[in-house]
């Protein structure tokens, strides 16, 4: 928009003529969208007024401008009291599909859009209920939010309820080393690992420093040099599960399990356990007798 400051004069005195508190403190605008920041939280009346003012600019085709709307930011609910097992006569467990196809069905979720998939964990190892974390895009005042907490409504016979909730990042994963527990910043490993093979080097220069595209005579088939440009055709070890994917794989059960910090602190448990039995095995077996 040319002479931003017109304009926001322009509208602050259309505002002023409906008392409303609202004013326009500045434009910026470029080749995709017009931002126009206010000094609180705009309503839907105000929003009217700033799109007609910005439609009846001079350099403005007002059949190019969509109508105004104001920033989303992401809000954390959490839904309890549904069944962990939710089918009768079965062991099946509750899928984020079963969730997202709940939350469709009913009608006060109409105007909620999810920002990701639920998250689904039980409330305790042997209960049979679950806790379902939903992320929702909200405006910044939380109206919808706001709506939804305290509700209640049914997933087939039992009564489900939505509590606020506060952001749950999850077990955070570090990409220097790839494990699960603790922050890139904090990791206290020297140098970096490779997320596809676990090599001594960045995951970038895989490439160069990567195990699998030397050419190996010795290995039982001899390996062969992998051509540059081709993708790698060697399947790699998970260094957290060591299953056949890379560290950051979704697939991973560390990645499935990233909201259960129980489950990882358990598992890494028994990782230490096993590589203490393993050392204490090899020290005895080297023992003369």
């Amino acid at each position: 928009m040319r002479n931003s400051s017109l304009n926001v004069a322009n509208i602050n005195r259309e505002l002023r003529n409906t008392k409303t508190d609202i004013l326009v403190d500045y434009i910026k605008s470029d080749n995709t969208r017009i931002m126009v920041t206010t000094n609180k939280i705009a309503q839907q009346s105000d929003l009217s007024i700033i799109d007609r003012c910005v439609k009846n600019s001079n350099n403005i085709n007002s059949l190019q401008v969509e109508d105004s709307r104001l920033l989303k930011s992401k809000l954390y609910l959490k839904i309890i009291g549904i069944p962990y097992y939710p089918h009768a006569d079965s062991r099946e467990k509750l899928l984020s599909s079963d969730i997202e196809t709940v939350l469709k069905q009913n009608h006060i979720f109409d105007n909620i859009s999810l920002a990701s998939r639920p998250r689904i964990i039980k409330v305790s190892p042997k209960s049979d209920i679950a806790i379902v974390w939903i992320d929702i895009w909200d405006v910044q005042s939380g109206c919808n939010a706001k709506l939804l907490i305290n509700r209640c409504f049914n997933v087939g016979n039992y009564i489900a309820t939505v509590r606020g909730a506060t952001m749950n990042p999850g077990v955070s994963q570090c990409k220097n080393c790839w494990r699960w527990g603790h922050y890139t910043f904090s990791c206290r490993i020297q140098g970096a690992k490779c997320v596809k093979c676990n090599g001594p080097h960045k995951s970038e220069h895989h490439r160069e420093f990567g195990w699998c595209y030397k050419a190996n005579p010795k290995t039982n088939p001899p390996r062969l040099e992998t051509k540059k440009g081709e993708p790698c055709p060697h399947s790699f070890k998970c260094s957290n599960c060591k299953g056949d994917h890379q560290a950051d794989s979704n697939s991973c059960s560390f990645w499935k399990h990233r909201f259960n910090r129980k489950w990882h602190a358990k598992k890494y448990e028994e990782i230490r356990a096993n590589k203490s039995q393993s050392i204490c095995s090899q020290v005895n077996g080297s023992n003369p007798q």
